[in-house]
């Protein structure tokens, strides 16, 4: 039986036999295949806790963690498991240092799997948005009076939105949201984003926003002017608004502040949990579980020194 609740996740997980088997069924629902080739012909050595394909190729030998976000981990999965069982049904998010604390490592090794888990999180959408869409911007970044007067000096060099970084969400009313960083809220931006998400023909609400004008020749685009009025009639953008709140409340009072370089994955984080809030806590982590093939995350490009390497290369 599958956990649904929290204790039930950390008794169950707390078997190393349990864990294997529950990440089995999830990535080989019809039966373990070798990641690295496909073939079935696999054996199970239980005494190593690992596979070995049949095949001749080289790195034949494989365990759960190979190919996912867990994969040279040398923490176990029950770790694992319960951190990533906390990302995602904490409805403000979880801190690396609450990670930290409940699992028994460091605040740097709990930093660095949040990511990885949040690397897992993030949906490629398929079909476009349809019926009612709400489109919307906001700016997300770090509150002065919170930042030490180094930091504040060196990031905080105008008013405004000038030092945050601008979001955009884009959500089908009563269903899911996405939300993309943009680099800025010129028309070409916006315009862009809506034509790429939004199915042409649907009604499209927006503020009064000028980088909106021209949209209603592919949308029923209606506006809502935020200086008179929030709601007019149907023309609002109010579920935005929540989603935007929820992020923002995650942000500053659970992770108090975030650097524009991993902005994305605490998007995806939010993005994941809103889409799925109609699931139990058990379905939404299954569903998180049958992500975490072929997404990797290094500590390289994690903190960026990858993309130094390869500037300094380049020049």
């Amino acid at each position: 039986m599958e956990p649904n609740t929290l204790q039930n996740a950390i008794l169950y997980f707390a078997s190393p036999d349990n864990c294997r088997e529950y990440l089995v069924a999830h990535r080989w629902p019809d039966g373990v295949t070798c990641p690295r080739c496909g073939s079935k012909n696999v054996l199970f050595q239980p005494k190593y806790n690992r596979w070995q394909c049949g095949s001749k190729h080289d790195l034949r030998q494989f365990t759960c963690k190979t190919g996912t976000i867990f994969e040279e981990s040398p923490l176990g999965l029950d770790k694992w498991l319960l951190a990533m069982w906390q990302v995602v049904n904490c409805k403000n998010g979880v801190s690396s240092y609450e990670i930290a604390k409940a699992i028994g490592v460091t605040q740097k090794s709990a930093w660095f799997m949040d990511h990885r888990i949040r690397c897992a999180l993030g949906m490629i959408p398929t079909d476009k948005l349809i019926g009612e869409v709400e489109a919307d911007e906001t700016f997300i970044g770090g509150k002065a009076r919170n930042m030490h007067l180094s930091k504040r000096q060196r990031r905080i060099t105008g008013t405004g939105g000038k030092d945050k970084t601008a979001v955009m969400g884009i959500m089908e009313r009563g269903g899911n949201v996405r939300t993309v960083v943009i680099p800025n809220r010129k028309k070409k931006a916006l315009q862009d984003e809506v034509k790429k998400h939004v199915e042409a023909g649907a009604a499209l609400y927006t503020d009064a926003l000028l980088s909106y004008d021209g949209l209603a020749s592919d949308y029923a685009h209606q506006v809502v002017d935020h200086a008179v009025q929030y709601v007019d009639g149907r023309v609002h953008t109010n579920s935005l608004e929540n989603f935007w709140s929820l992020l923002k409340r995650g942000i500053s009072g659970t992770y108090v502040s975030v650097e524009p370089f991993h902005l994305f994955r605490y998007l995806d984080e939010q993005t994941y949990r809103y889409n799925n809030r109609k699931m139990t806590d058990g379905e939404r982590f299954s569903m998180a579980v049958s992500g975490i093939v072929g997404k990797r995350l290094t500590f390289d490009q994690l903190t960026g020194k990858n993309q130094v390497m390869h500037t300094a290369m380049v020049n």
